[in-house]
């Protein structure tokens, strides 16, 4: 009965323009009135006929309105919200395969276009993010807000087929992840009630009389850079898992691949020995999400949109994209000797191509992993088995190291051209003993990890995951520059919008 129900409520809802445009009434209902509602993205009247382009948000194309009546076209302003009825039918002109012939229009949300701030001339970044609260209007936001999900429909396609588990994870925590202290810390936002009050109380309650905890939990609590340490109790007992799901950090960074708040996918693996069959799984699930959007039209959109803003190179590097999905070689893997290695010798042949000289034991800079991915690889490249100081307490510690005998950690970063760092995941530690001393050698108390620990104590396995940030995915994609443009409405250290 609750399928029927839920199955008769959906099929009532009107299509929406997209739906339309995909699968318009057969020929023989064409006659039949339908009705459109959404917003007026350009008019043009001429004297015995009017035009007017309407979007929902649904598609990149819109639906071109006909009104042989010019006075039903008379209230129609750019921005404006509409209700028009009318038939659907064979578009003589080209553009459109299909227009809306209008017999009926209800202007829903008049839009004065003397003060409307989303005029048609070019807008500048810097301007929408004033305007935040209505860049989802403009052609290129849209189409990164579909693109979005479309992308998260496919990145649950690939993992629901491969038998991982969607779990909701916690936004608050008790730890910090990485490790790092860039976290945001949490507290109420009214002050506590005091048992000293001038208010009169007839019968105080017992609580009210005790001391009050400092914190809310009764420990600092934290807003989550990571679901991974969770993610890996839940696998502990489902075996695969993952989530997509907001993270945090307080970092003061303002370069272009940088938020405050930003959604994390992060997926962990039981009983997985090999790196090298984490690093399969990462850049399959990569390749599904490139491949589903083959002939994405808001994909589309946005590469013909860099295209027009003097992109020369723009099409060349959607072309590149969709061979990184299709290439029947697996994507290149270097380790983080080989990679310091091929950085060195580059430096020394071209003295000043870095500022930050390549060092084994440092960390690689940006200005590294572009030139690995964008000029020697010129592809998406692992970087694998790092030094074991420069990464969190819980990566898998190799048992022989580097070829020198230098200890590393069975952990990868994927590079990707135009990007650099998107993915990063590891082997997490499964031995007790290596774990505690990692702890120890983090400066981290084990009884904060104790849960942590448990987990390899009762029953625990080798396991991996990884965590890629959706954003930089969405920025990689759609070839806009900033992630600060690739997600609704963005916070960084300065500012937040909305």
């Amino acid at each position: 009965m609750l399928a029927r129900r839920f199955l008769s409520t959906t099929a009532s809802l009107p299509p929406t323009i997209r739906q339309l445009l995909a699968s318009p009434p057969p020929s023989s209902s064409s006659a039949a009135a339908i009705e459109v509602n959404g917003w007026v993205k350009s008019v043009r009247r001429q004297k015995k006929v009017a035009f007017a382009v309407i979007s929902d948000g649904s598609s990149d194309a819109g639906l071109q309105a006909v009104f042989a009546d010019v006075n039903l076209a008379k209230q129609l302003t750019n921005g404006a919200s509409v209700r028009l009825r009318g038939t659907l039918a064979d578009s003589p002109g080209s553009g459109q395969a299909k227009e809306l012939k209008v017999a009926e229009a209800e202007v829903l949300g008049d839009c004065d276009p003397e003060t409307y701030p989303m005029q048609k001339q070019a807008l500048t970044i810097e301007y929408l993010r004033d305007h935040c609260h209505l860049r989802a209007r403009t052609r290129e936001i849209g189409a990164m807000l579909r693109l979005r999900d479309t992308s998260t429909s496919a990145l649950h396609d690939y993992f629901h087929t491969n038998g991982f588990v969607h779990v909701h994870t916690p936004i608050i925590t008790s730890n910090d992840c990485e490790g790092a202290g860039e976290t945001f810390r949490i507290a109420p936002s009214t002050p506590e009630i005091s048992s000293s009050s001038s208010l009169p109380s007839p019968s105080p309650s017992p609580s009210l009389t005790q001391a009050k905890p400092s914190e809310y939990f009764n420990h600092p609590a934290y807003l989550t850079v990571s679901s991974q340490l969770h993610l890996e109790a839940a696998a502990a007992a489902l075996s695969r898992v993952y989530t997509l799901s907001p993270c945090f950090r307080a970092e003061r960074s303002q370069t272009s691949r940088h938020l405050a708040e930003f959604w994390m996918l992060e997926a962990e693996w039981a009983f997985l020995s090999s790196l090298g069959d984490l690093c399969s799984l990462t850049e399959h699930a990569i390749r599904h999400v490139l491949r589903a959007h083959a002939g994405s039209p808001d994909m589309d959109a946005l590469w013909n949109n860099h295209a027009h803003d003097g992109d020369a190179a723009a099409q060349t590097r959607r072309a590149a994209l969709q061979s990184f999905a299709d290439s029947p070689t697996p994507w290149t893997r270097l380790t983080y000797t080989e990679a310091v290695a091929l950085l060195t010798e580059h430096h020394a042949h071209s003295p000043g191509a870095f500022v930050f000289p390549p060092e084994w034991g440092a960390g690689l800079q940006s200005e590294h992993e572009r030139w690995l991915a964008d000029d020697h690889v010129r592809g998406p490249v692992f970087v694998t088995d790092y030094p074991a100081a420069l990464k969190p307490f819980y990566m898998r510690l190799n048992d022989d190291g580097d070829a020198l005998g230098r200890q590393t950690v069975a952990c990868f970063d994927l590079l990707v051209p135009g990007m650099g760092e998107l993915v990063g995941g590891s082997l997490r530690e499964e031995r007790v003993g290596l774990l505690e001393a990692a702890l120890d050698r983090h400066g981290l108390d084990r009884a904060d990890y104790g849960w942590y620990l448990d987990l390899r104590r009762y029953g625990g396995a080798p396991h991996g995951g990884f965590g890629m940030g959706f954003e930089r995915l969405i920025s990689w994609m759609s070839g806009i520059e900033s992630v600060r443009e690739c997600v609704a409405m963005p916070r960084w250290a300065g500012r937040m919008l909305l």
